[in-house]
């Protein structure tokens, strides 16, 4: 594994955001929001290729009647390669592998600059 997918520390605060400090030094840092939002599930990669067309699509939660914000209520390893995390909405299929999480680090994505 490469160092810069390799992380050395996560730290998730369940109605806030996770951190990853990587083993290159770099840390990066994803709200709950946007990680629900960028979850590699494959409904959530069909709901931003429709958002991509059509920028009125919003986010529908599957579990319905959940009330207030959207927190993470638990989150596990798999394996030595990812994370799973279950939010308040009831959505639990998105695995985050440290490579997909290294690639859709905000920080990196709002440097790119085009």
């Amino acid at each position: 594994m490469e160092l810069a997918t390799t992380p050395t520390s996560l730290d998730l605060k369940k109605d806030r955001g996770l951190t990853v400090l990587w083993a290159d030094g770099t840390t990066s840092y994803y709200s709950i929001a946007y990680l629900r939002r960028m979850s590699p599930s494959a409904d959530m990669k069909q709901l931003r290729d429709e958002m991509m067309t059509n920028p009125l699509t919003v986010l529908n939660p599957k579990g319905g009647g959940t009330t207030g914000p959207l927190v993470a209520t638990s989150a596990e390893l798999v394996g030595n390669y990812a994370i799973q995390i279950t939010f308040s909405d009831g959505h639990a299929s998105g695995i985050y592998s440290w490579a997909y999480l290294r690639q859709i680090d905000p920080a990196k994505a709002a440097g790119a600059g085009g």
